[in-house]
């Protein structure tokens, strides 16, 4: 609905910590807030979190005119897999679709390599006669009588949720209706997802992956949006609502209930879009971005103001650097690395005496030893506190004392079976946890054909800024920016994020003078329909939408596409030469080689939605001093060679435009703490964001 309030809000649950952020459109001030995650039920205490933040602005629920919300739920739960018991029904004799895979190793030379393992077991799929050819003719009939009596089984059995897989349904969906129409008829109250609803695209693997994916998610997902919705409306919150998507953009929150997958990388992809901005509002060319919360570390490439947005996306990975080793999620999503290295990262002695780090997490509860609630086992923030890298005294603005004896105790667990001290084992553990996240991000710009040292590093999350300068030491990277608000920055980035729809369409065509430009024409109206039906969800103006239009294009006998941008030539002209050029040139780009002669074809048509951004009228500058705010001295371990040094601790603050802080210091705000290790030096720039350059 329409509001006549200023105030915006924005708000990420992460693994340990939910971020907000409440911004006035009109006079650009931004209020910060961190609050503990609540496992159990992560509505609560992003609600907890909410109204403490409007009544710190002195607001009330009412004044507050739109709410964005990112959330981890989909991709903890594919990620964990807990999810609804699922059953999958699919065309007599692909039974096995998800157990075989794509039939290649992820890595040729490990024998003993497995990929992620399905999501639903042989032992719960069921088959059902019917079959569709590619072009859409039907060769066997549904028996519907067949679906009325699959239907008692699963009801017996106590199936929740069903995903539905008929063979090539992207080019006739009416077994798949059918089939949903039934089911949902004989099993009320169990959640039904039909493949060509989640994703209209070639590939019966990668198709039944994604909806196995969605009817395991959708009842928890349904659940969770009907319930924080109901504590919004309880609340006094009368503002609409929307939830960050995967690919960037903000979608209805029944849209995210009915579709989990599209919000799989839902949270991490705020702080990918902030830094889009950023690059953009600072003319940055190429910038990694960096963001380091509590439970898990992501980085992403962003070129001229855009982020890298891949439809060959991944979650729980074998092996986490290695392409094919996971779950393949063919939706637009933001192009990340994410790494199980957060600051509640635990850390063991594996049985060769090694030490290790995550990916297991000490999450919100009991959360690091340090945090006082009960944990015992040693994390990557109980070793930055005995470091010094933390004040125990000003962690969350000072609202939350960390216990140092909790920390050392709890790192004696590490210290004493490898025969070091408590200082060196701490120090190891933030080393593993640096050198885990450096190999990533290494990996993650090479894929991109770029090398760290040609790019700005922007770091943010709570964790990102207490070790951006050793990652930026190991990668040779020259600046390293932090934002103001680093600490809750993917909260900040879901204010920045429009409203946008996505779709496809599987019909191969080859690019030649006979292309039928009215078939082609025909599919991007009915997928526009489509978006703008979703969008509507979110209440957009179509008015306010641009379009875009994309083809996954590749040389005929290819496994693989590349997609590439329409250009206008094709679409006005039907000139096949245009398209051709456009995907020969992302191909050479790619791969650095073209094949002269060799026939090429469309296999999928994309487009996309998108209203415009909403104005930022912020400076990120800090207009007066934090009440209290006062400069102090912390004993900081520079390592084992230098031992303990005592570093200046200098809040944001208090810092003043253009003078530089040497390191070693510790720059502290109240939602992280940077630290500006030796032979580097730091600064506040014109725009608010702290630069630190390293020698």
């Amino acid at each position: 609905m329409k509001h006549a309030s200023t105030w915006r809000m924005g708000f990420d649950i992460g693994g340990t910590f939910t971020d907000l952020v409440l911004l006035n459109d009109e006079t650009g001030v931004a209020l910060r807030h961190k609050t503990l995650t609540t496992p159990h039920d992560p509505s609560e205490g992003a609600y907890t979190g909410l109204t403490q933040l409007v009544e710190m602005a002195g607001l009330a629920a009412g004044d507050i005119h739109t709410i964005t919300h990112g959330t981890t739920l989909a991709i903890n739960a594919l990620l964990e897999r807990r999810g609804a018991k699922t059953a999958f029904v699919v065309t007599k004799g692909f039974r096995d679709v998800l157990v075989l895979g794509r039939e290649y190793r992820y890595d040729i030379y490990d024998l003993n390599g497995a990929p992620a393992a399905p999501l639903i077991p042989r032992s719960q799929a069921y088959e059902i006669s019917e079959r569709v050819t590619s072009l859409g003719d039907v060769v066997t009939p549904l028996e519907e009588g067949e679906v009325v009596a699959l239907a008692a089984t699963l009801r017996a059995e106590g199936y929740e949720a069903v995903a539905v897989l008929c063979m090539h349904a992207y080019a006739w969906p009416e077994h798949e209706n059918r089939i949903e129409a039934i089911l949902s008829r004989e099993l009320p109250g169990v959640s039904i997802s039909v493949s060509h609803k989640v994703s209209r695209e070639i590939r019966e693997y990668d198709r039944g992956v994604l909806t196995a994916m969605n009817a395991f998610v959708q009842p928890k997902a349904r659940h969770y949006m009907a319930r924080l919705e109901h504590k919004l409306r309880e609340g006094g919150f009368t503002c609409d609502w929307l939830v960050m998507g995967s690919n960037g953009g903000l979608m209805a929150p029944q849209v995210a209930a009915d579709y989990p997958t599209r919000i799989i990388e839902s949270g991490p992809a705020g702080g990918i879009v902030a830094t889009a901005a950023f690059a953009r509002k600072n003319g940055h060319p190429q910038v990694l971005a960096f963001d380091m919360g509590g439970t898990t570390a992501k980085a992403c490439v962003v070129r001229n103001g855009e982020p890298s947005i891949t439809t060959d996306y991944e979650v729980g990975r074998a092996d986490r650097l290695l392409k094919g080793s996971g779950l393949p999620v063919k939706l637009p999503v933001v192009d990340m690395i994410e790494i199980g290295a957060g600051g509640g990262s635990i850390a063991r002695v594996d049985s060769l005496g090694l030490l290790e780090i995550g990916p297991e997490s000490a999450s919100a509860y009991p959360g690091p030893a340090c945090y006082g609630r009960g944990g015992e086992l040693p994390t990557v923030t109980d070793a930055n506190l005995v470091l010094g890298l933390l004040d125990p005294d000003a962690f969350l603005g000072g609202r939350m004392a960390l216990d140092v004896s909790a920390a050392r105790r709890a790192i004696s667990r590490i210290a004493e079976p490898l025969g070091l001290s408590i200082e060196d084992a701490a120090w190891g553990i933030h080393e593993v946890a640096n050198s885990k996240m450096a190999e990533a991000l290494r990996t993650h710009s090479v894929e991109k054909n770029v090398s760290p040292h040609q790019m700005t590093m922007l770091a943010f999350g709570g964790a990102g800024p207490s070790h951006a300068w050793s990652l930026a030491k190991i990668l040779s990277v020259k600046k390293v920016y932090f934002p103001n608000g680093a600490g809750v920055y993917s909260a900040f980035g879901l204010l920045t994020a429009p409203p946008s729809a996505d779709f496809v369409r599987s019909s191969r065509c080859r690019l030649e003078a006979a292309i039928d430009m009215v078939a082609v024409q025909k599919i991007f109206a009915e997928g526009f329909d489509e978006a703008f039906t979703t969008l509507a969800a979110a209440n957009v103006d179509p008015a306010t939408a641009s379009t875009q239009k994309l083809a996954d294009v590749r040389y005929v006998g290819q496994g693989s596409e590349l997609t590439v941008t329409l250009p206008q030539a094709f679409e006005e002209q039907a000139n096949v030469g245009a398209l051709i050029a456009a995907f020969e040139e992302a191909h050479f780009a790619r791969f650095g080689r073209t094949l002269p002669g060799q026939g090429v074809e469309v296999v999928n048509w994309r487009g996309r939605v998108q209203t415009t951004p909403p104005l930022m009228n912020t400076s990120d500058k800090q207009a007066q001093p934090d009440e209290g705010a006062h400069e102090k001295t912390l004993a900081v371990y520079l390592g084992r060679d230098s031992g303990f040094s005592d570093c200046r601790v200098v809040p944001r603050s208090l810092m003043v435009t253009g003078e530089w802080i040497a390191g070693p210091a510790l720059l502290q705000e109240k939602e992280c703490a940077i630290y500006v290790g030796p032979g580097a030096s730091a600064m506040l720039d014109e725009q608010g964001n702290i630069l630190m350059e390293l020698k």
